[in-house]
């Protein structure tokens, strides 16, 4: 099924992060948050969509993570709130994603489903990977049969291979392995990130070699080196940068310009070759 990661055909997608404040039924929410949040990822995703990007994922900040897929009803409830109030104030061509940390695939799935929400990312869909929380190791057969069940097959899921939140050495061939086991099981794009510049480009030629996969690119990116960055790439989540430095600050929409400008002249460069 055709979900928002499907036949972008040159285009390059701008997704930028919001980040919310510690949500219901974690040690550290307080009375308010929920007005707060709400507040914040409305105003983010406007500024995003009046200055070009092509949307925003919604995530949880609760600094407490379950490693398991399950997690607190709260945390799915308030999640679910913000995203469809966010969702009524952009409308409906506005990219929108929703996550709860740290790799709680089938609530998310949930979430989007019932919010209106376009897709999720997956910290982990194949494989395992160490966190500061513990061991995170995936279920893709449980998060298969619950997409199935909910009847989100058009909701898609960003697989995080290597990254922010998926942590380990580099091999080429496990990358390979794992963008592949990913398409596979469910994936709809594969997410990588490097600081470095030249490993980054490298994890994403690795994931081209495996297979004809959408590629998105999990940060590291900025409007000053964004069309080097996404040269091979297929789109960027943008967080910090959006937030003129600040992690979890109000996105400042001059910069976003920025950014957006940058990306669709290299859409255009590409085009050409």
């Amino acid at each position: 099924m055709k979900t928002c990661f499907n036949e972008l055909n040159g285009k390059k997608l701008v997704i930028g992060l919001v980040h919310l404040l510690p949500m219901l039924g974690t040690p550290l929410y307080q009375e308010g948050n929920l007005e707060k949040m709400t507040k914040k990822a409305i105003e983010d995703c406007l500024t995003l969509k009046a200055n070009g990007a092509d949307g925003g994922l919604i995530q949880t900040v609760d600094v407490f993570y379950p490693t398991t897929d399950d997690t607190d009803y709260g945390r799915v409830a308030g999640l679910a709130a913000v995203t469809a109030r966010v969702r009524d104030a952009v409308g409906p061509d506005f990219i929108l994603g929703a996550q709860i940390m740290w790799n709680c695939i089938t609530p998310s799935l949930a979430v989007c489903k019932a919010a209106g929400a376009d897709f999720t990312r997956c910290s982990a869909l194949v494989g395992s990977t160490e966190s500061a929380y513990g061991t995170v190791s995936a279920q893709p057969l449980k998060v298969a049969e619950y997409r199935k069940k909910i009847e989100a097959l058009e909701i898609g899921m960003l697989s995080e291979i290597y990254g922010y939140h998926r942590v380990g050495e580099y091999n080429a061939d496990n990358i390979r392995n794992l963008a592949q086991t990913s398409m596979r099981l469910g994936a709809d794009a594969i997410e990588v990130c490097d600081r470095d510049f030249k490993q980054n480009e490298r994890l994403v030629k690795d994931v081209k070699s495996a297979g004809n996969f959408p590629v998105i690119l999990g940060g590291a990116t900025t409007a000053e080196n964004c069309k080097e960055r996404l040269r091979y790439a297929d789109g960027a989540l943008v967080g910090t940068a959006f937030e003129g430095g600040k992690w979890g600050g109000p996105i400042i929409g001059s910069i976003v310009a920025d950014y957006v400008r940058n990306v669709r002249e290299l859409e255009e460069e590409s085009a050409k070759v």
